[in-house]
Formats: structure tokens, C-alpha cells, sequence
């Protein structure tokens, strides 16, 4: 798991260096296009995945106190907040596809729609991986490891820290 978080990180890195160096190149541009992202939107949406890895953290910590109910509704409470984000973030997409911003619409939208669509492909992934970690605990004779609750849970707070990286660059900068 965590070859595959660091791995990610390089990739969303890497695309945020090469976002800033066209920013860089194309200033006006970019910040008339931030001007027209919603950052109300956005902040938002950073609390939704804040508050979810608080939830997560409480369900790594009940799950090896051995209270697994308690760490399946931490479990629940961190994937509302998950959906929670995805339901947003699709009024966001909505309202840029309604206006005519696209991929093509210039280059801060390019790295606009890619950033922030990966992101909502691993957030939809880490939702699969923590509904399916959830079952897995909760069923009659459960097999379920510590190490497979904290592989689930640092895959989770990779989506934190890369929206903490996005939102900021995506929604304040330029």
C-alpha cells in the first residue's frame, strides 16, 4: 500500500509542478479561470474530506480497542463524508459543463478537469476499499487484520492530503 500512496503522490506532484509552470506562463489566464472556480465549493469540500479522516482515525483506534461496532460507525461516518464530497463536487462539474467549461476550455481548465477528476477516481476507490474493509470486519468470524484497517485508512488519508494540496493550488493560488 504504501508504494502504491507514494507512487500517487509523485504523480499528483508532478502534475502540480508542471500546473504551476504553465500558471507561471500564463498568468492572466489562470487567474481569470481561478476567479471562476467556487471556492465556497471548495472549502467545503475540504472539510467533508477533513472531518472524514477524523472519523477514519477513529476507526483505526476503536478497531484495536476491539470495539468493532464503534469502528464500523466511525467506518460509515468517514464513507459519508466521502459521498458527501463526490455529491459536491458533482454540482461543481455540473455547473462547469452547464457554463461550457471543458477540458479544452483553455490550459488552468486542462489540469483543472484531469487533477481534479483523478482525485475523484481515488476517492471513489478508497469508498470501494473502506465499504469493502467495513464488511469484511463486521461479518460472523471476520478475518480482518489490524494491518488491513490502516492499509485502508492511509489509502483514505492520501485522498485527504492530495485534495489538501489541490484545493489551495486549484482554488486560492493565481
Amino acid at each position: 500500500m504504501w508504494i502504491i500512496i507514494f507512487l500517487e503522490l509523485i504523480t499528483f506532484g508532478m502534475a502540480l509542478v508542471a500546473f504551476v509552470y504553465y500558471g507561471s506562463e500564463n498568468t492572466a489566464v489562470f487567474h481569470q479561470s481561478r476567479m471562476e472556480l467556487n471556492t465556497v465549493f471548495g472549502a467545503v469540500n475540504t472539510v467533508f474530506l477533513l472531518t472524514s479522516g477524523f472519523f477514519m482515525a477513529n476507526a483505526v483506534h476503536y478497531f484495536k480497542e476491539n470495539e468493532i461496532k464503534k469502528s464500523s460507525a466511525f467506518f460509515k461516518w468517514a464513507m459519508l463524508g466521502g459521498f458527501l464530497f463526490l455529491a459536491l463536487k458533482s454540482v461543481e462539474y455540473y455547473h462547469k459543463i452547464e457554463s461550457g467549461i471543458s477540458l479544452d476550455t483553455n490550459m488552468f481548465y486542462t489540469f483543472y478537469w484531469l487533477l481534479t477528476g483523478f482525485h475523484v477516481i481515488h476517492v471513489i476507490i478508497g469508498l470501494v476499499i473502506l465499504g469493502w474493509t467495513n464488511y469484511g470486519m463486521v461479518k460472523k468470524d471476520s478475518d480482518t487484520k489490524i494491518e488491513d484497517v490502516e492499509a485502508s485508512a492511509s489509502f483514505w488519508h492520501m485522498c485527504d492530503l492530495i485534495w489538501l494540496l489541490l484545493f489551495p493550488i486549484l482554488y486560492l493560488f493565481f
